[in-house]
């Protein structure tokens, strides 16, 4: 069985919407994982939301494109647990839901507390922003 058939398996028997390529390591070597994660990509299976990290996709129902299956909202912070990392509300989002501010907060904005991370997540021009305390 080729690497893309086995990757495809093991995508389909995994509850997570969210994977790091170090998880694909034990499929084959370095470059059949890369071919075959390319290859899902080209296919619609899977979208690319950072160095190493992919999520799974559905069609888009405007433009038929992938997309991420789940909003970049709720990707991000499983990313970021995947990584050994705490993420909590930002201040923005704590004020909001407080009632101390009435201001919507905008864009994806997550409190990693006193870790700094300089990992770049998004897709298609969205990125996630980190705020520190």
């Amino acid at each position: 069985m080729d690497v893309v058939n086995r990757l495809k398996r093991s995508l389909a028997n995994r509850n997570a919407d969210v994977f790091l390529r170090a998880e694909f390591d034990a499929l084959g070597s370095p470059a059949q994982v890369g071919r075959a994660l390319v290859e899902l990509q080209d296919e619609g299976v899977l979208v690319k939301l950072g160095v190493g990290v992919y999520a799974k996709a559905k069609p888009s129902v405007l433009t038929g494109k992938p997309i991420p299956a789940k909003p970049l909202e709720v990707l991000a912070p499983e990313v970021l647990k995947k990584f050994g990392i705490q993420v909590g509300q930002s201040r923005q989002t704590r004020e909001y839901n407080a009632g101390a501010s009435t201001q919507l907060p905008s864009g994806i904005v997550l409190n990693t507390g006193k870790r700094r991370i300089q990992r770049k997540l998004g897709f298609n021009g969205k990125l996630v922003q980190y705020e520190r305390t």
